[in-house]
């Protein structure tokens, strides 16, 4: 496999003919002047050929140096180009921020506020993706991403932005014709709505005030990879649902359904902003992170 060029000594090999002097050179570029001599005697080797006829007081290209220094002098405009451009990204907030977010709550609460943002931050865009899905950040190359769980050990960094509370839920035509359950395992005997993406898909687990706990897997007419699906079929009555407040909230308030099994409770949900680990991240994805943390701290979940 060939080697990388070497970069650093085209760079330094350079700087060396911009300023038509090693010392010059090794002053501009805080470096020794002996490494500079050797990453141009180290560049000399490799390219096998002269690059400098170098006496006490006089420094001169070769024919080599002279073929070289153009394409050299060019790397090395280039390189400074990106570094200073990948600077101003990390200092001022500007580019793009590929953000993952869930279906629902991307809609009702993140696609709201996303004008005020922009706004705010004209220099910035948003690639806003919508999936209910547990979308691989690294893997698919988003900046940014929201997850409404409990959330288990991580390579991802996370902020919590808010508590997301979960209720277990029916209509009240539904808790008339078959019951009200009052214990969670009461919704074995029960028609449930279910989830594709819980964190435990299938299992609904309960905890109550004197720590007795429960799991149980509900069975229903109907299962849904998007939590706003369940909410026709839990108005007219088809089954019980376990949902986010973010979906089901309005409903409850309304009295269009009834919270049931409320002296048990799910895991305590919340919102959190998830990113990579690894390395200082750019302002652009730094100020949105604050933007969210600041509007879901006023309780604008809806």
């Amino acid at each position: 496999m060939a080697k990388l060029p070497d970069f650093e000594g085209l760079a330094i090999f350079a700087k060396v003919v911009e300023l038509r002097s090693f010392a010059a050179a090794a002053t501009e570029l805080a470096l020794s002047k002996a490494t500079v001599s050797k990453a141009v005697t180290r560049l000399e080797a490799r390219l096998g050929a002269r690059l400098f006829n170098r006496t006490s007081r006089r420094l001169a290209l070769t024919d080599a140096g002279q073929k070289l220094s153009e394409r050299a002098t060019r790397l090395l405009l280039d390189g400074e180009a990106a570094e200073n451009e990948a600077l101003a990204q990390s200092v001022a907030p500007r580019g793009l921020v590929r953000f993952a977010v869930p279906m629902t709550f991307g809609l009702k609460a993140v696609a709201p506020i996303l004008p005020e943002f922009l706004k705010e931050y004209p220099d910035v865009a948003i690639d806003l993706h919508l999936s209910d899905a547990m979308v691989d950040l690294i893997g698919e190359g988003f900046d940014a991403g929201l997850r409404i769980a409990s959330l288990p050990d991580s390579s991802l960094i996370a902020r919590r932005l808010c508590a997301m509370p979960r209720y277990t839920v029916a209509s009240p035509e539904y808790l008339r014709r078959h019951g009200r359950p009052t214990h969670p395992m009461h919704l074995a005997q029960h028609k449930c709505l279910g989830y594709a993406y819980l964190s435990t898909p299938g299992v609904w687990h309960y905890t109550n005030a004197a720590g007795e706990q429960a799991s149980v897997r509900p069975a229903g007419p109907l299962r849904v990879n998007n939590g706003e699906a369940l909410m026709p079929a839990l108005l007219a009555g088809l089954g019980i649902a376990d949902l986010p407040d973010f979906i089901v909230g309005d409903a409850i308030a309304s009295g269009e359904v009834e919270v049931i099994l409320k002296d048990w409770k799910q895991a305590e949900g919340a919102v959190h902003l998830v990113m990579p680990s690894g390395g200082p991240r750019p302002a652009r994805v730094e100020v949105l992170a604050d933007f969210l943390a600041r509007r879901f701290a006023k309780g604008k979940k809806k």
